[in-house]
C-alpha cells in the first residue's frame, strides 16, 4: 500500500485499540505508582497497570457478538481476587487500613474497560482525578479536620442549593413580561454562593496568616460589602489601621470585577470579549491604585477576621428575590422609559448589590434583548453606586479618618468610571 493511502476501517480500529490499551497502561502506571508509596500491600506499580489492561481487554472482547457477559464476569473475578488478597485482614491477622486500595482497583478495572468502550478524554480525566485524590490524602485529611460544624453546614447547604433545589425547578419563563425563569434564577444563586464558598475555603486554607492582599481578595470573593463593614469596625477601634483597612476595602471592591468577569463568562460567554475592554480598563486602573497603595504601606500587616457562612439559605433567597425583582424592573423600565430607565434601576440596585444587575443585564445581552453597550454601562453605574455606598458605610462605621482614606483611594476609580460612561464611544 502506498504511504499516502488512507487507512482501512480495520486498520483504523486497530490503531484506536492500540491507543486505548496504551492509555489504560499509562493510567494504571500512574495510579500504581502512587499506591506503591503506601503501606497497603494489595497492589502497586505492577498490579494496577495489569488491572487496567485486564479491564481494557475485557471491554474490547465484550464487543464481540455473544461475549457481552465478559464485563460482569471480569468485575466478579476482580472482586474475588481482592477478597483473596485481603484474606489475612479478613481473619483479623492484619491491621485495618481502610478500603481505598480495593476501591481503587475496582475503579481502575472499570476505567480500563471504559477507555475501550467510551470517551478516551473522559477516561483520562477520571483516571487523573483518581490519582490526584489518592496522592493528596494527607492534605485532604488535614483540610477535613480543619472544618468546623459551621463549615460542614455551609457545604451541606450549598449541596441543598445546587443538588436538590436546582434540578427540580422548571426551566421556562413565567410572570410579568415573561422574563422570570426559576431554573436560571436559581442557577445564578448557586453561582454566587459557589464563588463565596470558594473564597471561604481559601480563607480556611490560609487562615489568620492572610495578609492585606489576601484579606481583600478573599473578602471580595465572599462579599466586598461584608469586608467593608468588618474592616470599618476594626478601623474605628484601631485608628492606626485606617490606611490598611481602606486598602483592604479597595482590594475587595476591585475583586468585584473578577466576580463580574466570571458571571459574564457563565451567562454570556459569546459576548465576553465585548464586555472586557471597558470593564477591563476600570479593573486595571483599580488594580494599579491597589498596587501603589500597597507599596506605600507594605510594612503593615493584619490578620483577616473570620468571615461568616457564605452558603446561608436566607442570603441566597434574598439574592434570588433581588435578581428576579431587578429582571422585572429592567423589563418594565425598558418598555416605559427606554435606556435611561434601565440606568436608574442599575443605580438603585448597585447600592446594595452588583451581582444581580451584572447577571441580569448580561443575560439580556446574551439573549439579544439588550445591546452590550447598555449592559456594561449599567454594570459600571451599579459599580459606582456600590463604591458610594461603601464610602458612606466606611465613614459611618469607621470614623472620619477611614472615610478620608477611602475617599482618597476611591477617587481615581470613581472618576475613571464616570469618564468611561461619558467618553467611551457608543
Amino acid at each position: 500500500m502506498a504511504p499516502d493511502s488512507p487507512l482501512t476501517p480495520h486498520q483504523l480500529l486497530d490503531s484506536e485499540s492500540i491507543l486505548a490499551f496504551a492509555i489504560a497502561l499509562g493510567l494504571g502506571l500512574l495510579i500504581g505508582l502512587q499506591r506503591e508509596r503506601t503501606s497497603d500491600r494489595l497492589g502497586g506499580i505492577r498490579t494496577f497497570p495489569l488491572i487496567a489492561l485486564f479491564g481494557a481487554l475485557t471491554g474490547y472482547l465484550s464487543q464481540a457478538p455473544g461475549l457481552n457477559w465478559l464485563m460482569l464476569t471480569g468485575l466478579s473475578v476482580m472482586t474475588v481476587l481482592i477478597l483473596l488478597g485481603n484474606i489475612e485482614r479478613l481473619r483479623g491477622k492484619d491491621d485495618y487500613t481502610g478500603i481505598t486500595t480495593e476501591v481503587s482497583a475496582l475503579l481502575v478495572y472499570l476505567l480500563g474497560a471504559f477507555i475501550v468502550l467510551g470517551d478516551k478524554t473522559v477516561a483520562v480525566v477520571v483516571g487523573g482525578t483518581i490519582a490526584v485524590l489518592l496522592h493528596f490524602k494527607p492534605g485532604m485529611h488535614a483540610f477535613a479536620e480543619k472544618l468546623s460544624e459551621k463549615d460542614l453546614r455551609s457545604i451541606m447547604q450549598f449541596a441543598v442549593l445546587s443538588l436538590i433545589i436546582l434540578p427540580i425547578l422548571p426551566n421556562r419563563t413565567f410572570g410579568p413580561y415573561d422574563v422570570l425563569n426559576p431554573f436560571s434564577i436559581w442557577l445564578l444563586v448557586v453561582l454566587i454562593v459557589g464563588i463565596g464558598l470558594g473564597g471561604y475555603a481559601a480563607y480556611k486554607v490560609v487562615g489568620a496568616r492572610a495578609g492585606t492582599l489576601l484579606s481583600g481578595l478573599i473578602g471580595g470573593l465572599i462579599s466586598s460589602t461584608a469586608t467593608t463593614v468588618i474592616y470599618a469596625q476594626q478601623a474605628r477601634n484601631q485608628k492606626k489601621a485606617a490606611v490598611l483597612a481602606a486598602l483592604v476595602i479597595l482590594i475587595a471592591s476591585t475583586t468585584m470585577f473578577i466576580r463580574m468577569f466570571v458571571e459574564i463568562a457563565v451567562v454570556a460567554p459569546r459576548q465576553l470579549m465585548e464586555f472586557l475592554p471597558p470593564l477591563g480598563l476600570l479593573f486595571v486602573i483599580s488594580l494599579l491604585i491597589c498596587a501603589l497603595t500597597f507599596l506605600c504601606i507594605r510594612q503593615q500587616e493584619d490578620a483577616m477576621p473570620e468571615p461568616g457562612n457564605p452558603a446561608e439559605l436566607k442570603p441566597a433567597l434574598i439574592f434570588g428575590a433581588l435578581y428576579a425583582l431587578i429582571t422585572v424592573a429592567i423589563a418594565a423600565a425598558r418598555e416605559y422609559f427606554g435606556i435611561h430607565g434601565i440606568y436608574v434601576v442599575a443605580l438603585i440596585s448597585g447600592f446594595t448589590d452588583v451581582d444581580a444587575i451584572t447577571l441580569s443585564t448580561a443575560n439580556l445581552a446574551a439573549n439579544g434583548n439588550m445591546d452590550v453597550g447598555t449592559a456594561w454601562r449599567s454594570m459600571v453605574i451599579a459599580n459606582l453606586a456600590n463604591l458610594t455606598f461603601k464610602a458612606v458605610a466606611s465613614g459611618v462605621l469607621g470614623g472620619v479618618i477611614l472615610f478620608r482614606w477611602v475617599l482618597l483611594l476611591f477617587a481615581i476609580p470613581f472618576t475613571a468610571g464616570l469618564s468611561l460612561l461619558w467618553l467611551w464611544p457608543k
